[in-house]
């Protein structure tokens, strides 16, 4: 049963919702992708959304599930940036926060990084605030984020060229199944079949997610669990496309 704070977030969604988009949210009869993202925010909580949404706990998940050779590599974990073993950190790594989206910085040279003072003033007082902080605050009712306890982490930076992002993917499910509407599996290319292979092994119990991976030296890695994209929030040329119009059909909520 929800709380008295948590029945008053279908009406203050309702009026976030207006005020971002000029749209009515209709939480009985959703009208596109977006609204019933909204609707997967309040009704579709479910407490185990919240361990697959903390960076650090769904390591253990896809242990379990898919393998650990899929998991990336952690070199750090703490609660306090002044903490950070820099010295024992090869030259280029990434330093996340477990509890939000993009609560992360990525140092490509950490020698310039340790000498520049003012770049790493800024980027500890980020952290620093960061980490006193709930994602939930800021994320439109992801309620998933509410009850995670914040950590910091830091990834090798896992790229084959430090100044360009490697290929990374998201694989949209819907009802237990990766959608894949559209997609041309059999002349895909290999990581994508196998991303598509796994995510319906990830996505099974859920109405709808979206798993994230990335390439990095020929090998595939899971990033995320993604339950709510963009909040609801997806650009309205996004909506208008064939894939998304089929997923929103697709998509059963009860």
């Amino acid at each position: 049963m929800m709380s008295l704070a948590e029945k008053d977030y279908p009406k203050y969604l309702c009026q976030a919702y207006y005020m971002k988009t000029g749209e009515k949210l209709n939480l009985k009869h959703p009208k596109n992708l977006n609204q019933k993202i909204q609707w997967l925010k309040i009704y579709d909580n479910i407490p185990i959304k919240t361990i697959l949404t903390d960076k650090i706990l769904v390591r253990d998940w896809i242990k379990e599930k898919i393998g650990e050779e899929y998991l990336k590599p952690v070199l750090w974990v703490g609660k306090n940036f002044d903490n950070i073993p820099f010295g024992e950190l090869p030259d280029s790594f990434v330093i996340k926060c477990n509890h939000g989206c993009k609560w992360h910085m990525i140092i490509k040279d950490k020698t310039q990084f340790l000498e520049n003072k003012l770049l790493f003033k800024v980027i500890k007082e980020k952290f620093d605030s960061w980490i006193t902080q709930s994602f939930f605050g800021y994320s439109d009712f992801e309620i998933q984020y509410k009850y995670i306890k914040p950590q910091l982490f830091i990834e090798p930076l896992m790229r084959d060229n430090i100044n360009e992002k490697g290929i990374e993917m998201g694989v949209w499910c819907a009802n237990s199944e990766p959608f894949t509407e559209g997609i041309d599996i059999e002349n895909s290319k290999d990581y994508v079949k196998k991303s598509l292979k796994l995510s319906k092994i990830l996505c099974e119990g859920f109405k709808f997610v979206r798993v994230d991976w990335m390439m990095y030296n020929n090998h595939l890695y899971f990033a995320e669990m993604t339950f709510t994209p963009v909040s609801g929030y997806l650009p309205s040329e996004m909506l208008k496309e064939k894939f998304f119009k089929k997923l929103f059909k697709s998509l059963k909520l009860r």
